[in-house]
């Protein structure tokens, strides 16, 4: 009956609005909602076209109240009037916006990516909730920077350009919650995982008056051997990753957390829950000059070449040299899987034959061949 209301009787209604009371407009605007969500197989489309323009008026004419109902129930429909979920949508009180920005499937892109772009922190947090996000909206909400980076990451409907990686990269500290947001978040391409990881560790800056010809290049680049965790670490963490391997999710995005954040228990243990190889060997490799035994015991773990060179990149204060990163590419490229698998078991056994010889178990990992 609605659909059908001739332009004249439209006409009227708006100047009846324009001059009933407040909680005349109310009860008026509840009818109307009623009549939208009960409205069956009646085309949605045309009903709320007719009635955008009332609805419009009404809006002016009540308080917030009725507008936080009319947000909540407007938010729920496929099809709804358009310029009124838009001016629900940018209201400045974010009881009346919110509904319409966290649920409605009417609201554009383009009209999201707007209000984001100069909304409050509620109305922010109400678009990064939303179910699915395009990305045209994530990048207009990653300019507003805050915590709302994080809740982008971390929510799985979140789209992200090629602009918004590169935005949050420009926004990410290596030890901060961005960072670590993005490494563990799945789907995350390796290209922008390993960005993140070279922000980890920058080469020390030769001082200013040293000449470099007279320095040995070995003080250039001599390795930091990583503190190795007590007992009380190792009892701590492997809980943790243990319940972590039992779910499946004892992965790369995980084990690359770890190395980011510098939690050597944890990665240590993870290392060694993953390959197989006892904590013992997972140390010796660890601190390693040669590379050989950790790209082996990676690969028996089944991890990835961007997590095995993070790990590599990670275990010490000197970067990789080319010929090193090389070298270590090549041994995880032509190492099979059962190879590393076998080679870890045989350490396991030796290390249980032998404990108090930590050569012979590095022998019989290979490590030193």
């Amino acid at each position: 009956m609605m659909a059908n209301l001739p332009a004249d009787i439209l006409v009227e209604l708006e100047q009846a609005v324009a001059t009933c009371p407040p909680d005349r407009c109310a009860r008026i605007l509840s009818g109307i909602v009623q009549l939208l969500t009960g409205s069956g197989n009646r085309p949605q489309e045309l009903l709320a076209g007719v009635i955008d323009s009332v609805l419009l008026r009404l809006t002016e004419r009540v308080e917030a109240k009725a507008l936080v109902q009319l947000s909540t129930a407007l938010a729920e429909l496929k099809v709804a009037p358009p310029e009124t979920l838009h001016r629900l949508a940018s209201h400045d009180d974010p009881d009346v916006a919110c509904p319409v920005l966290l649920k409605s499937q009417a609201v554009s892109a383009t009209d999201l990516a707007t209000i984001a772009a100069s909304c409050g922190e509620r109305h922010q947090r109400a678009i990064a909730a939303r179910n699915s996000i395009e990305p045209e909206v994530t990048e207009a909400l990653i300019k507003r920077g805050g915590p709302i980076c994080l809740a982008l990451i971390n929510n799985p409907g979140t789209q992200f350009s090629e602009a918004a990686y590169a935005a949050l990269i420009a926004r990410a500290d290596p030890d901060g919650e961005i960072a670590k947001a993005l490494v563990l978040r799945p789907g995350t391409p390796d290209l922008v995982v390993r960005k993140l990881l070279s922000q980890k560790a920058p080469a020390p800056k030769a001082p200013a008056k040293a000449n470099a010809s007279t320095i040995p290049p070995a003080q250039h680049v001599a390795p930091v051997p990583p503190k190795l965790p007590c007992p009380a670490d190792y009892a701590s963490a492997r809980p943790e990753i243990v319940a972590l391997s039992r779910v499946g999710k004892l992965n790369d995005s995980t084990v690359n957390r770890f190395t980011i954040r510098g939690e050597t228990a944890n990665l240590f243990t993870a290392l060694s829950v993953l390959s197989g190889a006892p904590i013992e060997i997972v140390e010796r490799v660890m601190t390693d000059d040669d590379c050989e035994g950790l790209v082996m015991a990676c690969r028996a773990a089944r991890l990835n070449w961007a997590t095995t060179l993070a790990i590599l990149s990670n275990r010490s204060g000197a970067r990789l040299s080319f010929v090193e990163r090389e070298r270590a590419q090549q041994i995880f490229e032509t190492l099979l899987l059962s190879t590393s698998q076998w080679t870890v078991r045989w350490g396991e056994i030796a290390a249980s034959a032998n404990p108090s010889d930590p050569g012979h178990r590095g022998t019989k990992m290979g490590v030193n061949r």
